[in-house]
């Protein structure tokens, strides 16, 4: 195994300029810097983990909670994780990942054992229990998410809000006046889940001053629940012409039963989503759709984590615009609505 003091003969520095490099606790020259750092890669050294963490009491290693959820799309969960796992190793962090659904307790033992230096927090909440935790035990941490009070707190998150606002603005721009929304599972909503909650708020809001007429629909995703689903919106507005998906799980539903009932996508009926970019161009008609930039989350979480710890200024929240891509799948309003 590679020494430290291996590495420092190879470099032609002190043992203690390689500590310092590595702890960051002294300037060090940009040149000397790269010469230790060479020296590393070249040896192959890898500082014992333990012996680090005792020495500089901080543990190199970011708690990521991931709760993960039967009625939640598990791979924007899982590509957000892994934005966030590869940006901290370039960082020189590690990530202990939790999946359980402890809530509190699981940010007691992480703040009470030491052995995270820091956290990030998913599936964010309006009134999230974790968060009282957060504000008390004073532990650097980012959400990506953003609650009801964001006081004292860092969040990273898409603007849903505008999100919902953009959709309802496209769809009107277009002639449509009845909308529907295909919304998530009815947990996420009891939950009251923040990303689900402010796009449906923001759509509203725009609606209502476009005076645009909306449906809100909860729904499982499969093709069961979708047929029952879809039946009552065109049973209550059998002139909706207008659709908004935030299900992934229901977008082949609804474009499959939307052509069973003789409804072309999109002459008669328009249909925008809010999913990842991959769901949208794979799907059979392609999706006009606000992307959730999951990658870019999930790299900006690391990044104001990191300036946290490094006693940088705090941004507080930052909240990344919506774009939304037209495709296939939007057009004028019929000039007459069914009936």
């Amino acid at each position: 195994m590679v020494t430290l003091a291996e590495v420092a003969r190879h470099a032609g520095v002190s043992a203690s300029t390689v500590s310092y490099v590595l702890s960051g606790k002294r300037s060090i020259s940009a040149v000397t810097r790269q010469r230790v750092r060479d020296s590393i890669e070249h040896l192959g050294y890898h500082p014992h983990a333990g012996a680090r963490a005792l020495a500089s009491n901080r543990s190199r290693i970011i708690a990521l909670m991931v709760p993960l959820r039967t009625d939640m799309y598990v791979p924007v969960m899982m590509e957000i994780a892994i934005a966030i796992a590869t940006t901290a190793r370039e960082h020189g962090y590690d990530i202990l990942l939790l999946t359980g659904e402890e809530g509190p307790a699981a940010v007691r033992r992480v703040t009470g054992s030491g052995l995270a230096e820091a956290m990030i927090l998913m599936d964010i909440q309006l009134e999230d229990e974790r968060l009282p935790l957060l504000r008390e035990g004073g532990q650097p941490a980012v959400l990506v998410g953003l609650p009801a009070d964001s006081s004292g707190l860092t969040c990273v998150d898409l603007d849903f809000a505008a999100t919902g606002a953009l959709c309802a603005e496209h769809l009107a721009a277009l002639g449509h006046r009845d909308l529907a929304v295909i919304g998530e599972a009815p947990g996420v909503y009891e939950r009251h889940t923040g990303f689900a909650e402010r796009t449906l708020e923001g759509l509203r809001e725009r609606a209502a001053r476009l005076g645009l007429r909306v449906l809100h629909r909860p729904c499982e995703g499969g093709y069961a629940s979708l047929a029952g689903t879809l039946g009552r919106i065109f049973d209550e507005r059998p002139g909706t012409t207008g659709f908004v998906v935030q299900n992934e799980a229901a977008v082949e539903p609804l474009l499959a039963l939307l052509r069973q009932g003789g409804r072309a996508v999109p002459e008669d009926v328009s249909v925008v989503a809010v999913c990842p970019e991959q769901v949208a161009v794979q799907a059979s008609v392609r999706l006009t759709s606000v992307a959730v930039p999951a990658q870019e989350l999930g790299r900006q979480a690391v990044e104001l984590l990191v300036a946290k710890l490094q006693g940088r200024p705090d941004e507080g929240v930052v909240l990344l615009p919506p774009e939304l891509t037209v495709r296939d799948s939007s057009g004028p309003a019929p000039a007459v609505s069914r009936s």
